[in-house]
């Protein structure tokens, strides 16, 4: 019983709202998914996208809340669950010719990583 419950210990990190679109947020989240802490870190260190930082400070977050709140060691992380859902549109008008008022949709999404200890099965 010990040893089921020791692979279901998760942690979590979550940012919601993040101005970016939840397309390109995804094409980030899919190159870190199931790798190691220090694996995603390197990734990430060196993908040229925006949405590469808000990433990269959620996956710190949910390895400092692995070791402080579990007392897992971060060597032993891997990212076990990444989504990104889409959120609300901030809506906003441009101004244009005669008056009128183009709309502009600015999207925003919400990012959760859950990451979890390796085991001996998992190596």
């Amino acid at each position: 019983m010990g040893i089921g419950n020791k692979s279901e210990v998760e942690a979590r990190a979550s940012a919601r709202y993040l101005k970016m679109s939840a397309n390109k947020a995804r094409k980030v989240i899919n190159e870190i998914r199931g790798r190691s802490y220090e694996q995603a870190l390197i990734i990430l260190e060196f993908l040229p996208y925006r949405a590469c930082y808000a990433i990269l400070q959620l996956i710190s977050s949910a390895a400092a809340n692995a070791n402080h709140n579990l007392g897992l060691s971060r060597a032993n992380l891997f990212i076990s669950e990444a989504k990104v859902d889409k959120s609300t549109l901030l809506k906003r008008f441009q101004p244009r010719a005669q008056g009128r008022g183009y709309p502009i949709h600015k999207p925003t999404c919400h990012i959760t990583i859950t990451m979890r200890e390796k085991t001996k099965m998992e190596t």
